[in-house]
């Protein structure tokens, strides 16, 4: 198969290299991928059905780790499934419209995921910082409300990169360098001036997650001020352990995201491969660990995990004795 194609306009396809470099290690480095992508996609599937059918869990803020779930199933498979053909059985090619498809997805989960931990940061805040007022503020109207922004914003903010694409022409070579399709790394491909692309897809996108980090910790400020003028020791104990698994997850999700900004904006020195295993692992890793550090953490997520355990055992002994 070429791995070079010249066309005037847009490609029939383009060709994922997965990660160059490491070819011969491509075969190895599937296995633990997708060990990683069954268990984010096992553990957030299971985290969803425990929110779903147990009463107890109907809040605001599960309903809003359940939308986290989604968005964690949505990012790795988006991304994953189409890394492992490539490991697995050299499916480079990828079709434009497909390729500029995960591109949206791709970024829209991202920005997505941040304005979903800003809603679970907000529902926090109330919660202990005003909790009187926790039932009439956070309303299911007014929770159904904040769920549309947040898809909305998303899409708003996303949706222009498909026409910052779609208007380049791709003259030169179909090739990319990386395991699946993103902004910069299609646009830099074109035969044209992608300045409007780079400002875009860097400027846009990253003030609107910066800000949701500022509105976090501006949240969780509060937050910490409030727990310790708590006179007893029990409720600052409570209140914090509550809000232990969220600060987990956005540590987890924030800090390898700047990582691997920083590293693709000033690590000139670095090998590409690391770039892109970086990138790769972003967006398994996180999905893999946040189901189990709120089942870890969360006790109402540990019984309704052990209740439904035990039902689905009750149900399949009564089938097997009927």
């Amino acid at each position: 198969m070429t791995h070079t194609n010249f066309t005037i306009f847009h490609p029939s396809v383009f060709v994922l290299l997965g990660i160059p470099g490491l070819e011969a290690y491509h075969v190895w480095l599937s296995i633990p991928f997708c060990l990683m992508y069954i268990t984010a996609v096992l553990g957030n599937s299971i985290l969803i059905a425990v929110i779903i059918t147990e009463r107890n869990l109907h809040e605001p803020m599960y309903f809003f780790l359940s939308m986290l779930a989604i968005t964690d199933i949505l990012l790795s498979t988006t991304t994953v499934p189409k890394a492992l053909a490539i490991f697995w059985l050299h499916a480079h090619d990828i079709a434009f419209d497909a390729c500029v498809t995960q591109v949206f997805f791709v970024h829209m989960m991202f920005v997505g995921e941040s304005a979903i931990l800003l809603a679970m940061a907000f529902d926090r805040f109330v919660a202990i910082c005003i909790p009187l007022h926790y039932k009439t503020m956070l309303t299911w109207p007014v929770v159904g409300r904040i769920a549309v922004a947040i898809v909305t914003r998303s899409f708003c903010i996303i949706f222009p990169v498909i026409f910052l694409l779609n208007r380049l022409p791709f003259c030169w070579t179909n090739v990319i360098p990386h395991s699946y399709c993103e902004h910069i790394g299609v646009a830099r491909l074109a035969c044209a001036d992608i300045t409007i692309n780079i400002w875009y897809g860097f400027s846009v996108p990253i003030v609107m997650v910066i800000l949701d980090v500022i509105l976090i910790a501006v949240s969780y400020s509060l937050i910490l001020r409030a727990v310790f003028r708590l006179p007893s020791q029990d409720a600052r104990h409570k209140a914090l352990s509550t809000c232990g698994s969220h600060l987990c997850v956005i540590l987890m999700f924030y800090v390898p995201s700047f990582f691997t900004l920083l590293t693709h904006r000033f690590g000139h020195n670095i090998p590409r491969h690391v770039h892109i295993l970086l990138a790769n692992l972003y967006v398994v890793v996180p999905p893999m660990l946040n189901p189990i550090v709120y089942g870890v953490k969360t006790k109402q997520i540990q019984d309704g995990v052990v209740h439904r355990f035990f039902g689905i055992m009750a149900w399949c002994s009564a089938s097997s004795l009927g």
